[in-house]
């Protein structure tokens, strides 16, 4: 059975997903805190601009936690933690808090989990949005 080498999630590529989510959130008229995670959940960028609510930052961390965990954008689990959901007690099962909340998207390169991208600070929608721009980004 042959494998094949993955780039990992480099700081370089972490800059660029923090800079295509900031000029988003910058052309929306929104400031943001943006986190990036590897693929073992280790910090590697994390902006927060001086006008950012200061949660913010905790928020874009939790949300790429969350994306990374569960390989999937926070948006699409909201549900999924409702009461009777299928993630409706995984937060008190894990170490970390989770956080279903759009803004969370994971990181694939050639179809593997390299990573993840936190956005807080603007709607929900929004921040989504600007998780998508940078990830597109990089691409």
């Amino acid at each position: 059975m042959s494998t094949t080498a993955v780039t990992p999630l480099t700081t370089e590529d972490a800059d660029l997903l923090v800079a295509a989510a900031r000029r988003a959130a910058e052309d929306a008229g929104v400031t943001v805190s943006v986190t990036v995670l590897d693929a073992g959940g280790h910090l590697l960028a994390f902006r927060r601009d001086d006008r950012a609510v200061l949660i913010s930052g905790e928020t874009s961390t939790r949300k790429a936690y969350t994306a990374l965990q569960l390989n999937t954008p926070t948006a699409d689990l909201v549900d999924a933690v409702q009461p009777g959901g299928p993630f409706h007690t995984l937060p008190t099962a894990l170490d970390r808090p989770l956080l279903f909340i759009a803004g969370g998207i994971p990181v694939h390169r050639d179809g593997r989990l390299i990573g993840a991208i936190g956005v807080g600070g603007g709607a929900p929608e929004q921040d989504h949005g600007f998780a998508t721009t940078a990830v597109q980004a990089l691409a």
